[in-house]
Parts: C-alpha cells; sequence; structure tokens
C-alpha cells in the first residue's frame, strides 16, 4: 500500500526555521515530481513547492528565498527547508506526488506547523 508519511513540524517562533521531511513507501517515486502543500485554519490547501525527478524546483511567491526543498530518491524523501519563518506560515504541511501538476496519492495526515510572532 502506498503511503506518505509527512514529520518535522512544531513551534517555533518567527524567524525560526524547521525542516520537513515526507517519506512515500510502498513503491518508488524517483521519476515523479513531488510537491510540499500547506493549509491554513479556513483556507484552502494550496501549493509551496515542487521538485521535479531531475531536481527542479519551483516555489510559491510567498516562500521564495525562504523555503528549500529538496529530495532523496535512493530514500524515496522528500524534504522542506523553511527559514525565516513567518506567522503566516503556519499551517498544516503536506506532501505528494505529482503527476503532471495533481497529486496523485491519498493525502497523509501531515505535520502541524506554528509560527509565533
Amino acid at each position: 500500500q502506498v503511503q506518505l508519511v509527512e514529520s518535522g513540524g512544531g513551534l517555533v517562533q518567527a524567524g525560526g526555521s524547521l525542516r520537513l521531511s515526507c517519506a512515500a513507501s510502498g513503491r518508488r517515486f524517483s521519476g515523479n515530481a513531488m510537491g510540499w502543500y500547506r493549509q491554513a485554519p479556513g483556507k484552502q490547501r494550496e501549493l509551496v513547492a515542487t521538485i521535479t525527478s531531475t531536481g527542479s524546483t519551483n516555489y510559491a511567491d510567498s516562500v521564495k528565498g525562504r523555503f528549500t526543498i529538496s529530495r532523496d530518491n535512493a530514500e524515496n524523501t522528500a524534504y522542506l527547508q523553511m527559514n525565516g519563518l513567518k506567522p503566516e506560515d503556519t499551517a498544516i504541511y503536506y506532501c505528494n506526488v505529482l503527476l503532471g501538476p495533481r497529486p496523485i496519492l491519498v493525502w497523509g495526515q501531515g505535520t502541524q506547523v506554528t509560527v509565533s510572532s
């Protein structure tokens, strides 16, 4: 069974950093792009960053220059390094495997990131 497990969230003060991890199990996804998403209370889930199978990256304007997405194909894992965190980054963060622009797996439970001012 294919499964996504996100981890690494927590409570941090504004300006702090966190590194999120996303482990995919059940099959290998080295040939797929992967993406990090987030959903804040009362808002829709939004795409934060993507990384292709060859390592090309793309970011939402709101996180450019602060967040870095990476992946380890050998470990079937994606990461999101978040620096300069702001209170508006508070959300549940999710990852997924992409086919074209679309996430294709059942969403995991996500990991909560809370940034205090």
